[in-house]
């Protein structure tokens, strides 16, 4: 009998730390899905590139290490405590519903709490291990997203991306300052680049999403405007994003090679926004309109711009 009662003791002594075990998985997997790892790629592409440039060619390898941790710890404090305001409307979107704050898997106050240690956290990193300047930088990108873009703009004005975006473009000058300890104009050229950019690659993924954004009550340009009003400021925006990423050639002293490369993606991105445009002055509407071709497109120009961007310092270095 003593050998009988041992056996399903120790399948239950089992099942409760193989449940323990799951369910502090969850738990993490929570607190990584409450940081939105897939923006934070968007934003690392940006960062790393122009660390080459400002460096000339390889960034100073624990200079680099230290701004892409602080800067995903900064990039993550920022959207977490974004979930955390936004956790009601949220609840409201089918793209949304999904996330941590809305399903309850992390309470408030936990989001705010980890919100608010990672942005201390980064901050203390870039002050003591990487310089002032892009410590600086870093909170202004996580107060502006927060109050400016969360807090304000976002449930009030269809510009809300436009100004919003702007703390998007910001690991392009921390990046930058991380690695000179100043600030110049290429890497505002490349700042303006994001700036431009983000309009249309948001407001295509909103016009997929319109019904979800109109029922939360968020005013995206795409919910308050025409297809036709949305892609003609669509194909602006495009245009102003491909002449300012050619204007980066000459301000930054880039090869022939960066030229080439902006120059093809700029074509593209500028026919595709056209293309849009065309479809609806035809009077195609709706999911006929197949704008997240131009989303998928758009996510791609700018990672090959980059990669553009990182590639050109090693060649102008073989070629010197």
């Amino acid at each position: 009998m003593a050998l009988a009662d041992r056996a399903p003791r120790a399948d239950a002594a089992e099942q409760a730390e193989a449940s323990r075990r799951a369910t502090v998985g969850q738990y993490v997997r929570a607190y990584v899905a409450l940081s939105k790892p897939r923006v934070i790629e968007l934003l690392l592409i940006t960062t790393i590139p122009v660390m080459f440039v400002a460096a000339g060619g390889v960034p100073p390898l624990w200079t680099a290490v230290a701004t892409l941790v602080f800067g995903t710890m900064s990039a993550a404090s920022a959207n977490a405590m974004n979930c955390y305001i936004d956790r009601d409307i949220d609840r409201e979107m089918r793209r949304t519903r999904q996330r941590p704050g809305a399903m309850d898997l992390v309470t408030p106050r936990g989001a705010l709490v980890y919100g608010l240690a990672l942005a201390i956290g980064s901050t203390l990193g870039f002050l003591l291990l990487v310089n002032v300047l892009s410590a600086v930088l870093s909170v202004f990108a996580i107060a502006f997203y927060i109050f400016v873009y969360t807090m304000l703009l976002k449930r009030r004005t269809a510009q809300n991306v436009v100004w919003g975006g702007i703390a998007g473009c910001m690991p392009v000058l921390i990046g930058w300052a991380a690695v000179t300890n100043s600030l110049d104009w290429a890497p505002f050229v490349l700042f303006l680049v994001v700036f431009f950019w983000t309009p249309p690659h948001t407001w295509t993924l909103a016009m997929r999403y319109r019904e979800d954004y109109a029922a939360a009550k968020v005013p995206m340009l795409p919910v308050v405007a025409s297809d036709r009003r949305v892609l003609l400021e669509c194909v602006l925006y495009s245009w102003a994003t491909a002449i300012v990423s050619l204007i980066f050639w000459p301000v930054a002293g880039t090869t022939v090679f960066y030229g080439v490369v902006a120059l093809v993606l700029g074509a593209l991105l500028v026919v595709q926004a056209h293309r849009l445009l065309s479809r609806s002055l035809a009077g195609v509407s709706g999911a006929r309109l197949k704008t997240m071709g131009f989303f998928h497109l758009s996510n791609a120009y700018l990672a090959l711009l980059f990669v553009a961007v990182t590639i050109d310092p090693l060649i102008a270095g073989l070629l010197a």
